[in-house]
Parts: C-alpha cells; sequence; structure tokens
C-alpha cells in the first residue's frame, strides 16, 4: 500500500483533482466561447465581409490564397476567452490591479 498512498499525497499535496477539474471546465468554456462567436458574433460581422461568407473570406496574393476570414473568428475567439481567463484569475486572486513583476 505505499505506492497507492504516495500517490494519495501527490494528488493531495499538487492538486491534481483540481487542475484536472479547472481543464475540464476550460475545454467546456472554449466550446462555449467558439459557438458564441461562430453563431452570435460572426453572423452579425458577415453583412461587412466582402463575399458575405466570413469562414470562406479569403484574398489572393498570386498563387497564395490567404483565408482571412477563418483567422477573423480564431482571434475574435482568442480575446474572448482571454478576457474571461483575466477576469477570472482577478476574482480569484483578488487583486484590484494587475502588477507588473
Amino acid at each position: 500500500m505505499g505506492v497507492m498512498s504516495e500517490f494519495k499525497d501527490f494528488i493531495k499535496e499538487y492538486k491534481v483533482l483540481g487542475l484536472a477539474i479547472a481543464f475540464i471546465m476550460g475545454v467546456a468554456a472554449t466550446t462555449l466561447i467558439q459557438s458564441l462567436v461562430n453563431n452570435v458574433i460572426m453572423p452579425i460581422i458577415t453583412p461587412f465581409i466582402p463575399g458575405g461568407q466570413w469562414q470562406t473570406a479569403q484574398f489572393a496574393l498570386g498563387p497564395i490564397i490567404i483565408s482571412w476570414g477563418a483567422f477573423l473568428g480564431a482571434v475574435i475567439n482568442f480575446v474572448i476567452i482571454a478576457l474571461v481567463v483575466f477576469l477570472v484569475a482577478k476574482k480569484v486572486l483578488k487583486e484590484d490591479q494587475v502588477k507588473k513583476k
């Protein structure tokens, strides 16, 4: 039982269970935010995109085709996720101001 005891201590000491829960919640939140961007935000932006399809919006530089529509969706995803992580960290750490170290 020595290995099992060490394993339990490892899980408690490094808070592995909390980390696993946070990871699962992060994946769920990412899926939710991705749906928000794809199904709510981007359809609002679509009328301003030439061609009207943000997923396939692209421009060509000779033989090079740059798909900027999908990239724009990914950038909006990232910004929203980064903002949510910042707000959660600020609330959890209970700091009024994020300080540079």
